[in-house]
Formats: C-alpha cells, structure tokens, sequence
C-alpha cells in the first residue's frame, strides 16, 4: 500500500484479531463492541459519513484528522482496500466505527482487507454496536469528543478521558497534514509524492496553478491537471510573497481539517492574495472545504461550528445562479455565517437540507469558492463543472 507523503501514524500493536473495545463520549454514553484494527486507545470528536461505499477515501482523507468516524451505511469492508482509491498517502482518522465488519473481501482489485489495513496504520476500530442510536444521540447532541479504547476497558476512565481530550474547536491540525515544500503534481505521482519538486520554468503551452495543501485529498490536483493546468503543490501555510514567487495563472485553496477560525494566519495570506489579484493581473482563486472557510474569512464573513456538520456522497446543494441542484460529496463540520457575508460577495450555493451556505463569488474579481467536494472521490460527479470554470477564469 502507499506509505508515503506525511508522517507516520502513531506505533502500536498491530494486532488484527478480534477484542473487546469501547468507544466512550464526553456525555458519558459508553458503546462496547468487538476491536479491529490496531489494539490501541484514540481520541477524537465522533461524527458520521452517510455514504455507502468510499471508505478507503474517507479513511484517508487529511480533512478526518482528529476525528473518530462512524458509517452510517451497516456493512463495511466488503470489497477490501486497494492501492488505488487512496487520497493521501496514508488514512488519517483517529479511529473507525462500523455496524459489521465485512470478514471477507470481494473486489478484484483488492489487495488486503480493511481490519489489516487499519491495524498496519496504527488505527483502533469498533464493529457490532449500535451505530444507529450513535447517530441519533450525534444529531440530538452534536458532535461529542470521545475516546475509542481497546486496552482500557473502564468505562469511568474512558468519559474522563474523552472529556478531558482536546476537541477540535480553536485546534490548527493543518500543519500536521500539509507537505513539508513545494511539489509539482503530474499524473501518477501519487507513490513518490514527497520526492518530487517543482518545476519553476516559464510555461506559454499549461496555466500554472498555485495550490494550498492543507490536507488536500490527492483528487483535487488530478482535475486541475485534467482541465489543461500545471499544479505546484506549496504547504498552506506559505505567505504571499513565496507563493507569487511562481508566477501563479491561478490559485488554488485546498481542503484540511480542524478549526479554520484558528488559521489567522492563513487568513491574513489570503488577505495579501486577494489584494495582488485585485490589483495586478486578476489571478482568479478558487477554494474548496477548508479553502471556502478561510477565503471567506479573508472577504470579510466569520465561520461558526455546525451542529453535527455535513459529511456523506448524498447531500443536495442549490446552484443560485442557474438553479439547479447537485447531489454533493461533503466533508465539513464548521460553515460560513451567511449574515456576515460583505455585501461585494453572492452567496452562490446554498444547501438545501439546512440553508447553510454552500458557496461563495465575488461581485467584481476572479474569485470562488464552494463548501463542498466538485472532486468528489467518492461521490457523484454533478459538481465537476467548478474545476472548468475556475480554468475558464484563468484564461489561455
């Protein structure tokens, strides 16, 4: 499997066989399951992903790290895990929660199986409780800090520890998810990720685009290539001066996790940004998840922590420009306040379970955003249209 990129997880003991293991929240409901994965104890805030398939994207999302995740969907790990459907180079979650692990594998590209995956990565998972009545407890409480276990076994010593664990609200995790330097992206680079470095010569045949990892899942730069770019992967937390440095056609804002009102830094980057584009040669920007976040907070609006935030392949969002609606992959527990949205700014997107705001143009420069995946991985493909719009704002 691909190992490379980031920093190694956590060392534990590797062991795949089934245990007992509990996952303890902070209001002091305990669930006891069965272990797999790693035999380790993790903290993390518990949410949930209502896809039916995808797992291996989600375990390996940057965006889940800090978070224990549980799937909705009952049965998981039936076709196995594979070198392909990977969006970094290792999983990222703190821990995994499933009604039933799948004790067989059915997919010809398969090349192991998910409790073993996990178990090599250091990751703690649960299977055989209620997932369900997790999910309604979530949505009636919001998203809880929690600690899955399966070497402590006490339940008053697992709620002290979920309680006392750090939460994500206030916490910048992106610096442990984004690339030490620049890269330039090509296809298939994915297996030797860290080793590559960008290239810096004038193109007059592909646009440059500048991205911001975050925590960029690898799909992202896949498309922009797609749509006819060159990508240099720089760390988001370079400042303006380097960036520009590149001689950017474009700039891309990555997704990532954690708090993005704890990222001034970042804001105040995409402040200077801004201000370049507006006054040189109108470099359009483009954000995505995280990305949508700060560059809201750079225009002006503030960011606020949802309830028990979106995440799933199935989420309906609004085009407002043309009206129609987009079945969307999500990943986000902190949304755009849309009463602090600068009145220079239109809220593009809106979504349509909860009216939360979904996207973000501004009225006179080359800049947008959208809370959402367009790059899907897994997911519908309805939004894909965004990457071929921010390269149409970019221009030959």
């Amino acid at each position: 499997m691909l190992e490379g990129l980031r920093a190694e997880p956590p060392t534990a003991n590797h062991e795949s066989a089934m245990t007992t293991a509990k996952l303890a929240l902070e209001d002091g409901t305990v669930f006891t399951g069965r272990g797999f994965g790693a035999i380790h104890e993790a903290d993390g805030e518990v949410v949930f992903n209502t896809s039916m398939t995808g797992y291996q994207e989600i375990l390996t999302d940057p965006s889940y790290h800090g978070q224990i995740v549980t799937m909705t969907y009952p049965l998981i790990g039936n076709y196995g895990v594979n070198e392909e459907d990977v969006e970094s180079g290792r999983p990222w979650v703190r821990g995994f929660v499933v009604r039933e692990l799948s004790q067989m594998a059915s997919n010809h590209r398969s090349c192991g199986s998910l409790a073993d995956y996990l178990s090599r990565h250091g990751i703690p998972g649960i299977e055989g409780i209620d997932t369900r009545a997790l999910v309604r407890l979530t949505r009636e409480r919001g998203a809880m800090k929690g600690i899955l276990s399966s070497t402590d076994l006490d339940d008053a010593s697992l709620v002290t520890k979920a309680r006392n664990s750090p939460g994500l609200v206030g916490r910048d995790l992106t610096s442990e998810v984004m690339p030490p330097g620049p890269i330039a992206w090509e296809p298939g680079f994915e297996s030797d990720f860290a080793e590559r470095v960008p290239d810096t010569a004038p193109s007059s045949k592909r646009p440059r685009v500048v991205a911001m990892d975050f925590g960029m899942k690898w799909n992202i730069p896949r498309h922009l290539v797609e749509t006819g770019c060159r990508v240099t992967v720089v760390p988001g937390s370079m400042r303006a001066e380097a960036l520009m440095e590149f001689a950017p056609d474009g700039i891309f804002l990555s997704n990532g996790p954690g708090d993005p009102a704890a990222l001034g830094a970042a804001v105040s980057t995409l402040k200077k940004l801004i201000s370049i584009a507006a006054e040189s040669r109108g470099i359009p920007i483009f954000g995505i998840c995280l990305g949508h976040q700060l560059l809201g907070q750079a225009l002006g609006a503030r960011t606020f922590k949802l309830k028990f935030g979106h995440r799933g392949a199935n989420h309906p969002v609004r085009n407002e420009r043309t009206g129609k609606i987009e079945i969307t992959t999500q990943n986000h527990g902190f949304a755009v306040d849309p009463s602090t949205i600068p009145r220079d700014v239109e809220a593009s997107h809106i979504n349509l379970n909860d009216q939360t705001n979904e996207g973000l143009r501004h009225t006179r420069l080359p800049v947008m955003a959208v809370q959402y995946h367009p790059e899907s991985s897994a997911g519908p493909h309805d939004s894909r249209y965004l990457f071929g719009e921010f390269r149409t704002l970019i221009g030959s």
